[in-house]
């Protein structure tokens, strides 16, 4: 890659990490749940699984995916039936004013997570099809979707832990049940809407 196309993916890749989606919302949710620091093994997931999936996806692996329509409906049902379990299950959240250990979204969760949001999807098949080279050789290929996955790398841990800190910050407006209830609530309608809007 020349370094104006490295700026040009950069650019696209900090818009599709900072945009909405739903490991953004589980990501702000994190945050007004645990905190900043107790949140960054699930940022590290969702930065370091998206990157791995574009990774994959340019190497050509994904190809296999996208080949077969079995497996996107499979991905896509089976995604879509785990997403909207998850959007009830925040919105649903019980809150206690005692200190309980809750515990949040891990990094290999977080990281999984990506294989099954269509959004992860979206970006790295659209990144993939406008941006890589046809080449030829294992060797450069692997180096560059290697590439691709480090500067997705670069572009979404600092994207995705505006969305972290977010949340960390409500969390003293979220010290009160009804805070905290409403909170939940429109988090898990926004997570169940943004995959709606997706599969649709």
């Amino acid at each position: 890659m020349t370094a104006g196309q490295i700026i040009t993916f950069l650019l696209f890749a900090v818009v599709a990490a900072i945009t909405p989606g739903p490991s953004n919302l589980i990501l702000t949710s994190t945050g007004a749940k645990v905190g900043l620091l107790r949140g960054l093994p699930c940022l590290a997931g969702v930065a370091g699984g998206m990157s791995f999936m574009m990774f994959i996806v340019a190497f050509g692996l994904g190809n296999v995916v996208l080949a077969s329509p079995t497996l996107i409906l499979i991905l896509k049902v089976g995604g879509t039936g785990f997403l909207l379990w998850l959007a009830w299950k925040i919105a649903t959240a019980s809150y206690s004013e005692a200190p309980v250990e809750k515990r949040p979204l891990g990094f290999f969760g977080a990281a999984a997570f990506q294989w099954i949001s269509p959004k992860s999807w979206l970006v790295s098949v659209s990144a993939v099809s406008v941006y890589l080279h046809p080449v030829v050789g294992a060797g450069v290929a692997f180096r560059q979707a290697l590439g691709f996955g480090l500067l997705f790398l670069l572009a979404a841990a600092p994207s995705c832990f505006v969305w972290l800190a977010f949340g960390a910050g409500l969390q003293r407006l979220l010290s009160t049940k009804r805070t905290a209830r409403i909170f939940n609530i429109a988090m898990g309608i926004l997570l169940a809407g943004s995959v709606l809007l997706f599969i649709w």
